[in-house]
């Protein structure tokens, strides 16, 4: 979408014509965009508007219904925060006592949204200027909320005291793993908190713990099972103190998991419960606190299952129940599902090197049963356990592989 599609969009027939289009369906989109020129329509609104219908669709699955009312970028929508995290986000803002935040780095304006929502006073700014339109007009219903396209960090921060920031990580459509090639650059941003204490920071989940401050709250989020990012939080925005922490939110509950400096899990035989921890968990580095939950044991020092002799209910696991245990080989492993009528097979790993697809062209699965198996190193010897998802008690675990 380019300036005039923008202009054309905002007017009162283009708003009109893009809250008037049906769902969005990606076989009826040419048909529609052509009967809507040939009702003497401007092109540009045409492609703009269907643009923008296919962008909120996509945006349902991060903010819900809002998504209806916004407009988007395909990168600001990529970047942008998901509503139900956005909403923690600013709830820290709020419980510290602040009033005023700045918004180095708004995109499309998802976390500005959510802390303007909250009561928050909102100054956000955003380098790209199209992107920067586009936030304000996100941002419509809320007074106090003002977009300013600049460079975040050239903001006056005088009057703030509250700082969020969220640096892009893509670049000519490729992910940035560099923090020194993030856009604004880690350690710029970082630099802000000598003179706003309260900063916060949402950052891809893959940062090795050595790189992270040694003064930052780190909280691994993830939603629904899939590791959404990091936050760094600082000054009154971490009333924990430094640390490691995750953030599990399924099924409309948020669960928080901090480690206990005192717990050292053991490494034992599989038990009658395997236990899958969830990804923001491994990634926090906190597998070991979640065998201390279940009462259990790590299967291996190095790989993130666990196991139990006793049944427990976990939000940071998915647990599974145990119903046989051999040592990994093809042939045995196949006539072992033969033998069982396995046709449909969900397999996954961890701690080696088998290629689940190429595996399962391998094992020619023939009959009209279920099952799970879970491919992993089990005292130094490659494995297989058959396991039984728990009916209701599954939280967040890993996807299957």
């Amino acid at each position: 979408m380019d300036a005039d599609g923008l202009s054309r969009l905002l007017a009162p027939d283009g708003w009109a014509l893009l809250s008037a289009l049906p769902p969005y369906d990606e076989r009826l989109a040419m048909p529609l965009a052509e009967r809507l020129r040939a009702e003497g329509l401007h092109p540009s609104l045409v492609s703009a508007a269907l643009t923008q219908s296919r962008l909120r669709a996509k945006a349902h699955a991060k903010l819900g219904d809002f998504a209806d009312g916004m407009l988007f970028t395909p990168d600001g929508l990529e970047q942008a925060t998901r509503l139900e995290v956005a909403a923690h986000h600013a709830r820290r803002y709020r419980d510290a006592g602040l009033t005023h935040v700045a918004d180095l780095t708004c995109g499309i304006g998802a976390d500005a949204l959510a802390l303007a929502g909250v009561g928050l006073r909102v100054t956000a700014a955003e380098l790209d200027e199209m992107t920067a339109a586009i936030a304000t007009v996100n941002l419509r219903h809320f007074p106090e909320a003002v977009v300013r396209h600049t460079d975040g960090l050239t903001l006056d921060l005088s009057d703030v005291d509250g700082v969020f920031a969220d640096p892009a990580r893509r670049a000519g459509g490729s992910r940035v793993f560099d923090p020194r090639a993030y856009a604004p650059p880690l350690d710029a941003v970082l630099a802000v908190r000598d003179r706003v204490p309260a900063l916060g920071l949402k950052l891809g989940p893959g940062i090795a713990h050595k790189d992270l401050p040694a003064d930052a709250r780190a909280q691994w989020v993830s939603v629904g099972g899939d590791v959404v990012e990091l936050g760094l939080w600082f000054g009154p925005l971490a009333p924990e103190g430094p640390g490691r922490s995750a953030l599990v939110l399924a099924a409309g509950q948020a669960h928080v998991l901090a480690p206990d400096e005192l717990a050292h899990a053991q490494v034992g035989a599989v038990g009658a419960y395997l236990y899958e921890p969830d990804g923001a968990v491994i990634r926090a580095g906190l597998v070991g606190d979640v065998a201390l939950e279940v009462r259990g044991r790590l299967v291996d020092p190095t790989i993130a299952y666990v196991t139990s002799d006793e049944r427990h209910a976990t939000p940071f696991a998915t647990g599974y129940r145990v119903l046989d245990q051999m040592p990994f080989g093809l042939k045995r492993l196949r006539t072992y599902l033969r033998e069982h009528r396995v046709g449909r097979l969900t397999i996954k790993k961890r701690g080696t090197a088998v290629v689940p697809e190429q595996l399962r062209r391998q094992l020619d699965l023939r009959g009209d049963q279920e099952a799970t198996i879970v491919l992993t190193r089990l005292a130094g010897h490659q494995s297989v356990l058959v396991v039984d998802p728990l009916a209701g008690e599954q939280g967040a675990g890993g996807e299957d592989r």
